[in-house]
Order: C-alpha cells, then sequence, then structure tokens
C-alpha cells in the first residue's frame, strides 16, 4: 500500500506545485514568446529584463516594504499580546476567569467580514485611515493565537511555577523565565502562520487604504495586472516576485508551519 500512498502524493504535489512551477518559467520568458507545450517551459532564451522593468518601472518594491514592515509589527504584537493572554488565562487565579476565555472562543464563531464596517467606522473615528497605523493595530486580536498557547501553556506543570514562587519569583519572572522557553515552537508556530496572514491580507488593506503609496502587496498586485491585460509574462513576473518571500519562508520553516497547522486545527 505504500506505493499507493507515494503515487497518491506526488499527484498532488503535481497538481498544487504545477501551476507555480510555470508561472516561474513564463516570468523569465522573453515578452512575446508562446509556451504551448511543457517542452516550451526550458527551451531558452531565459530573460530578466522584465523583472528589471517591474521593479524600477513601479512601486512594487515599496508595497513589498509596506507589507513586510506591517506583517512584522503585526506577528511581533500579536504573538506578545497571545503569549501574555495565553498565560494569563492558564496559569493565573482570577475572577470570571473562565467566562473570559469563552469570550476568547467566541471571537472564533464571528467571521472577520461581520466586523469590518463597525471596525472601519472606528478606525475612522480615531483617523487610522490611510496610515500604517491603522493596518497593524485591527490585525492584532487573534483569537487561535491565544488558544493555542494557552492549551500549550496547560500543559506545562505546575509544580515548576511553584518552585519559582518558593524562590520569591513573581508572575513575569514565572512567564519569561519558565514560560517563554519551553513554549518557544509554538511561538514560532504561531509568529510564522501570523506573518502569512498578514502578509497575505487584502480586505482591510483594500478598504482602509486609498493612498498607493501605502498600498501593499496584495493591494498594488491586482493594479499591475490591470495594467498588463495584454501581456501574460508581467503578470506571471509581479506574482512570481510576491510569491517568492513566502516560498522562501516555507522552504526555511516548514516544520513549524506543519506543525503550526495541525496544533491550531486550520486546515485550508
Amino acid at each position: 500500500m505504500k506505493w499507493v500512498y507515494r503515487l497518491v502524493s506526488l499527484f498532488m504535489a503535481v497538481l498544487f506545485a504545477g501551476p507555480l512551477v510555470w508561472m516561474l518559467f513564463v516570468s523569465v520568458k522573453e515578452e512575446g514568446m508562446k509556451i504551448i507545450t511543457v517542452t516550451d517551459w526550458f527551451t531558452p532564451p531565459y530573460s530578466f529584463a522584465v523583472y528589471q522593468e517591474i521593479l524600477n518601472g513601479t512601486k512594487l518594491t515599496n508595497w513589498i516594504g509596506n507589507s513586510l514592515l506591517v506583517a512584522v509589527f503585526v506577528t511581533v504584537l500579536t504573538v506578545a499580546a497571545a503569549a501574555l493572554a495565553g498565560f494569563a488565562l492558564s496559569k493565573i487565579p482570577f475572577r470570571y476567569r473562565t467566562l473570559m476565555f469563552f469570550v476568547v472562543l467566541a471571537g472564533l464563531l464571528i467571521p472577520g467580514e461581520a466586523t469590518i464596517i463597525p471596525l472601519y467606522q472606528v478606525a475612522k473615528d480615531m483617523n487610522l485611515l490611510n496610515s500604517y497605523q491603522g493596518l497593524i493595530i485591527p490585525a492584532l486580536a487573534s483569537p487561535v493565537a491565544v488558544i493555542v498557547l494557552k492549551s500549550f501553556f496547560d500543559g506545562i506543570p505546575n509544580d515548576l511555577l511553584e518552585s519559582v514562587q518558593i524562590d520569591g519569583g513573581g508572575s513575569w519572572r514565572i512567564f519569561t523565565r519558565i514560560m517563554l522557553p519551553l513554549c518557544r515552537p509554538a511561538l514560532a508556530s504561531m509568529a510564522i502562520l501570523t506573518f502569512i496572514g498578514s502578509w497575505n491580507n487584502f480586505l482591510w488593506p483594500f478598504l482602509s487604504i486609498t493612498d498607493d503609496n501605502l498600498f501593499t502587496l496584495p493591494m498594488g498586485i491586482p493594479t499591475l495586472i490591470s495594467q498588463y491585460s495584454e501581456d501574460y509574462v508581467k503578470p506571471m513576473v509581479v506574482n512570481a516576485i510576491a510569491s517568492i518571500p513566502i516560498i522562501v519562508l516555507f522552504v526555511i520553516f516548514e516544520r513549524q508551519i506543519v506543525k503550526g497547522i495541525s496544533m491550531s486545527g486550520i486546515k485550508g
């Protein structure tokens, strides 16, 4: 039966990787070249002139920088806030702790799209539209990250905490000296998934940003592609450039990404 699983795995790999490979090969073809068969993918000449044209003649690099800036801040702040909240819900006894946990759970039941209108109104009242703060702050609340980290903290024996308390350590020392080092795998997984989610986020930037200098990459891609409707090489170049950071991230942190998906229960 092993060969059946391998055959199915190979088929699925080709099914999902085929369009990506096709995009990469088309993006290095010269403008005007036709690619009809698979053998045309590997037929010279190859050229990176279109890459240079796109990078130098558009705001793509600026949009990449915006996406990177927003994704880094969202990742760091979201994971930090989720770790603190998860630790408090797991190890610090306080009144209504169970109720607070159910409130966090309820956040998973509300689709993000359902909160867009009130979120937009709040951002407008606080003058956060067309700003980096407006892109970062609304993305910081992550019930999934809080629940995953709380579950991880729940698995840490209370005996470790009591030994620190006997030595006079408080909650902050327990959190920084005991909890954080032990939950590094969970933190890394949540950080990577949060980064990818922020990098690919389209809906909120689309609603909150009108200045093209503040566009993130998912917003800029449709803008550029609409300009190249009669040329299929340039759209492939734009998509290839946008995909490269995520591909590199996945290759480097494949194990953490898979582990994070399994921990969070996200299947797609």
